[in-house]
């Protein structure tokens, strides 16, 4: 289909500690879930509304991979860009199964780290600092053989 596209951005915060697990052929995926939040003023009684939803998260490019088990823990805060994938599993009674999930494989996967991630004193792990309206975050960038780059420090004045 002409005029498509499957891609997913979330901003969230790491709901627990990510799990790897290995394949049999030497791959790798790691699995985690991420909450996002909006919140707003109700408006017949005024008070403040909250309302959280979690994604499933399944990372399968290597260097992404390696990332999230060295930086990635309970709390940080991420920027992930994937794909929407939905697959079929069997339960336990046998029945059919069906789970939605953001899937960050390929060249186009994309994590950034916006908190210092796990054991950080620094604030930064060897990603390029950004600024961004006053406030640091690490930066890495997938490239597109699904590996893994570091930028370099911007520390430039933007022009306008």
């Amino acid at each position: 289909m002409a005029g498509s596209m499957n891609r997913v951005t979330l901003v969230g915060n790491v709901g627990k500690d990510p799990e790897s697990r290995s394949f049999g052929n030497g791959g790798k995926v790691v699995n985690l879930s991420i909450a996002t939040s909006e919140s707003w003023k109700d408006k017949q009684s005024g008070e403040r509304k909250e309302k959280t939803e979690w994604h499933t998260v399944a990372v399968f490019t290597e260097g992404l991979v390696g990332i999230v088990e060295r930086y990635v823990s309970k709390g940080s805060k991420l920027l992930i860009e994937g794909k929407l994938q939905t697959r079929k599993w069997q339960d336990q009674q046998g029945n059919d199964r069906y789970s939605t999930e953001v899937v960050l494989q390929g060249p186009d996967a994309r994590i950034l780290l916006l908190d210092g991630g796990k054991g950080s004193d620094t604030g930064q792990q060897r990603g390029s600092t950004q600024r961004d309206a006053g406030t640091r975050q690490s930066s890495p960038k997938s490239n597109q053989g699904g590996g893994f780059n570091y930028g370099d420090d911007l520390n430039d004045e933007v022009p306008f």
